[in-house]
């Protein structure tokens, strides 16, 4: 049996459902009826308990506070025998913000990706601004005086771009060649609230041109899914009865390379484990 030490990297900011992902991945993992399956006791399960029993309830948690950062350790093994420990954060999405708006990678964070054998990307498309920036304005129009002068803000793409910069700058990555280690997943979250069809990665291309041709040219293969953590909006006040009755890990899916949807939203994770392309 090949043993495998998953460290993920779990990049975004706020209102992305990065703790809805990771409650109803854990979910999953203890229930076992997926390509990935709890192999072990897992470690510091605290920070999604919470996340855990609000969804049993029908109801959306809370967001991370913005101050905190802690990590949970899972022991996963899928149906090969391939098994490995995956790490796993939960963090307020503002620290991102802030990594961008500083310029400063603290300690904490520094430690991660230094560490990490695997980047995972959450982007909800439904909070990226699409306004106008210096990188979208025509050519011709740089330079000329306008009578109405629109002050433009530096994009979220051109944000999102910084970061990945500054983070494979922390990393002492060589940005001279397309690389393969740390792996990349671009996970596109709330696939349900697009109300698009297709595949992702033609998604992604259409409405982050700029972000996509940069993941593109720095990594080999990056790969994009859809994700639905929880299938279908929920409120953090009004209980869900379907969700409560049916058991939020029923609820949830993932849209592949090729446009399919399956139901089971821990392979993007196995994947990683097993090191190998789903198509």
């Amino acid at each position: 049996m090949s043993v495998k030490q998953q460290s993920i990297l779990v990049i975004g900011e706020s209102n992305v459902g990065k703790t809805h992902y990771g409650a109803q991945l854990l979910k999953r993992l203890i229930v076992g009826d997926c390509a990935l399956r709890m192999a072990g006791a897992a470690s510091n399960l605290k920070p999604f308990e919470k996340a855990m029993d609000s969804l049993a309830e029908g109801m959306a948690t809370e967001h991370t506070p913005a101050t905190t950062y802690v990590e949970s350790v899972w022991p996963i093994a899928d149906a090969s025998g391939r098994s490995g420990s995956l790490i796993w954060p939960d963090y307020g999405g503002e620290q991102v913000r802030n990594l961008i708006a500083q310029r400063k990678v603290p300690g904490q964070w520094r430690d991660r990706v230094l560490s990490a054998t695997d980047w995972v990307l959450l982007i909800r498309l439904h909070t990226i601004r699409s306004t106008d920036d210096m990188f979208s304005r025509p050519i011709a129009t740089l330079g000329k005086a306008n009578a109405e002068e629109v002050h433009h803000q530096v994009s979220d793409q051109s944000k999102l771009i910084e970061l990945l910069q500054m983070l494979l700058y922390v990393a002492g990555l060589d940005r001279d060649a397309r690389r393969n280690t740390p792996s990349l997943t671009v996970l596109l979250t709330c696939w349900d609230e697009l109300g698009v069809k297709g595949n992702p990665q033609e998604v992604m291309r259409e409405q982050l041109p700029m972000l996509f041709s940069f993941i593109d040219s720095t990594w080999r293969e990056p790969a994009v899914f859809g994700l639905s953590a929880l299938e279908k909006p929920l409120s953090q006040n009004d209980p869900d009865q379907e969700y409560a009755i049916r058991g939020p890990e029923q609820f949830g899916f993932v849209i592949l390379a090729d446009g399919t949807r399956i139901e089971d939203i821990t392979l993007p994770i196995q994947r990683l484990l097993a090191d190998e392309d789903v198509v």
